[in-house]
């Protein structure tokens, strides 16, 4: 983004494109959330957990992009206005952590909901690593051997192609969205290190501001106290311009006087 304009023009772009962004990130979460209700119901479908990852994926761009006009909304050049921008930064900075923390719980629940379905296919499948060992093929045989050869024959299903593609993609929606979680916790750790760093920088900018306006003050009272004083130099001198005026003619009446 090119902010060309003024400071203020700049500011009012960049928190209008964070708002922009929040309700964005606050939208999304919304429909990540209906997906991962629907997550191990019949309408959970290749389909379904592709839309998935691509509005996690979206979300996380947005995130960052927020995270970084934080940054140039932050790092603007100061003006008189600067008290009123830090509020308005910190309020945006609220609403921001509030959106993330509300999609990174979200995600924890698919990522949560994605292992308990592979665990699940893997207990009815009896697989731990993918496909049974001899030994445990024996085990299970011995331990049915008095059940009826309908329901042995049922548990004893062979874990199917299908079955190993659709627990291999959970798993790896699982390690996507555990990566995911973790950007998160970096842009977390990234917005606390702004509002420290922020926060010194604004102490340090308003204390010269104060130190300035006392500067200020004080060389006023000076230029004043200076006035006063020419002022003061000025009727003296033109009083005491009057008294020799006045002694010149009274002098001169004097010679005047004494020369008849």
């Amino acid at each position: 983004m090119d902010y060309k304009l003024g400071a203020a023009e700049d500011s009012k772009q960049i928190s209008q494109s964070i708002t922009s962004n929040i309700q964005k990130i606050t939208k999304n979460s919304s429909e990540i959330q209906r997906i991962v209700n629907q997550l191990g119901t019949s309408l959970d479908t290749p389909e379904l957990r592709h839309q998935l990852q691509q509005k996690i994926q979206s979300t996380n761009q947005l995130a960052k992009e927020t995270e970084r006009y934080l940054k140039e909304f932050a790092s603007l050049p100061s003006t008189s206005e600067q008290r009123q921008r830090k509020l308005l930064k910190d309020r945006l900075l609220n609403e921001l952590t509030t959106a993330l923390t509300n999609f990174q719980k979200i995600q924890r629940q698919a990522a949560d909901k994605e292992k308990d379905l592979v665990a699940r296919a893997r207990a009815s499948s009896r697989v731990s690593t993918g496909v049974p060992d001899d030994n445990s093929t024996e085990a299970a045989l011995v331990s049915w051997a008095s059940e009826s050869q309908p329901q042995a024959q049922s548990q004893y299903e062979d874990i199917t192609e299908d079955d190993l593609r659709l627990i291999e993609e959970r798993e790896t929606s699982i390690r996507q969205l555990e990566a995911d979680i973790l950007n998160i916790n970096e842009i977390f750790k990234d917005l606390g290190a702004m509002i420290h760093e922020q926060g010194d920088m604004i102490d340090s900018i308003e204390a010269n501001v104060e130190s300035s306006e006392v500067h200020v003050q004080q060389a006023n009272q000076q230029l004043a106290r200076a006035s006063e004083y020419q002022s003061k130099s000025r009727k003296k001198i033109c009083i005491l311009i009057v008294v020799l005026v006045v002694v010149a003619v009274v002098v001169g009446i004097i010679i005047w006087q004494a020369t008849k």
